[in-house]
């Protein structure tokens, strides 16, 4: 009896939008693809949370392959609630069971805290620049590994606060800074300075960067994993529903930029006036939990609980186990969404 041959390979590009805790989502897709053996990854680019679940993936693929990955991952998330126990902005199990986060924005601490960062800066509240992430890191990752690496190709995205412009770190740029500009919430962190230049988060300029994964990597499919709502049920309200909106506006607005060019140019190429020899036709992929999300107030992307993490966690599995038995053999022949339909 002819013994059975393996099933071939299909190798995908990822693209990690951040989101705060919310990045646990993510941590689930991300966990339930490395576990599928008919995919494998070409490149990754992130920002923000997506950027730390990026570099811990390609760290994890580069020293222990799709195991290492996984394992990777879990530790880090496992050290972001534990540098988070003993904040007394934490809300409990009950927000997750709420679906709003509604008793961290009631919370007298969580008040305060807000308050104060609309006041102040953080060289103010935060003069010594402390960052948890930055011990996560060291503790994760190493970095001198990963830049060596040819397994995966890493893109991470920051924003130049002088220049304002984008800047894509690549793989062999990767450290521990890089990650931290990616990350740095402005309300929260001072400027992360790299080579004389000073970075914010990557979110104002590109959440995620897909653009590096179509002009660097060899695969024409793009599985984009999204943390941020483009739609939502109801006019917001209240003032804490408008400022929530607005953020995820402005963390979408690069997102939906850049789909609407590779939406034009797709159409381009069909209708044959653009020379396929010459331009690539995308093949556009994406996981999300917009209804989930939009429950989730802007708070609770601070929340490190394991129990809610654990939960966006499994959130992202069913989502990731759901996507592939229902998109898988989409991979390398068509989009599985419909771009226009989606971000247009």
């Amino acid at each position: 009896m002819q013994a059975k041959q393996p099933p071939a390979i299909r190798r995908i590009n990822i693209a990690l939008q951040g989101g705060g805790t919310h990045g646990a989502f993510s941590w689930g897709v991300l966990d339930r693809l490395l576990e599928d053996k008919r995919i494998g990854i070409d490149g990754i680019s992130g920002t923000s949370a997506g950027a730390v679940n990026a570099t811990v993936l390609a760290y994890g693929l580069a020293s222990g392959g799709p195991e290492g990955a996984r394992q990777a991952l879990e530790t880090c998330w496992r050290k972001v609630s534990d540098c988070a126990k003993l904040s007394p902005l934490q809300p409990t199990w009950l927000d997750w069971l709420m679906g709003a986060g509604g008793n961290m924005e009631m919370s007298p601490a969580w008040m305060m805290f807000d308050h104060l960062t609309r006041f102040y800066s953080p060289y103010q509240l935060n003069p010594c620049n402390l960052n948890p992430l930055h011990n996560i890191l060291d503790e994760t990752i190493d970095f001198e590994v990963l830049r060596r690496s040819k397994s995966v190709k890493l893109f991470l995205c920051a924003t130049n606060v002088l220049r304002g412009r984008i800047r894509v770190f690549s793989t062999g740029e990767v450290c521990a800074k890089a990650v931290m500009a990616s990350a740095c919430l402005p309300t929260l962190f001072q400027a992360v300075e790299i080579d004389g230049e000073y970075y914010w988060d990557g979110g104002y300029m590109g959440n995620p960067p897909i653009y590096p994964l179509i002009y660097e990597t060899d695969s024409r499919d793009v599985l984009i994993i999204r943390l941020n709502p483009i739609h939502i049920p109801q006019v917001p309200v209240t003032a804490r529903e408008i400022l929530d909106r607005i953020n995820t506006l402005s963390f979408n607005s690069s997102l939906m930029r850049e789909m609407r060019a590779i939406e034009f140019i797709t159409r381009l190429i069909d209708e044959g006036a653009l020379d396929p020899a010459r331009y690539r036709r995308m093949l556009i992929h994406s996981i999300d939990a917009e209804t989930e999300m939009a429950r989730l107030g802007a708070p609770s992307k601070f929340n490190a609980d394991w129990a809610f993490l654990r939960g966006l966690f499994t959130l992202g599995r069913e989502r990731a186990d759901a996507w592939l038995a229902a998109n898988f053999e989409a991979l390398g022949q068509r989009s599985s969404i419909d771009i226009a339909e989606t971000f247009l």
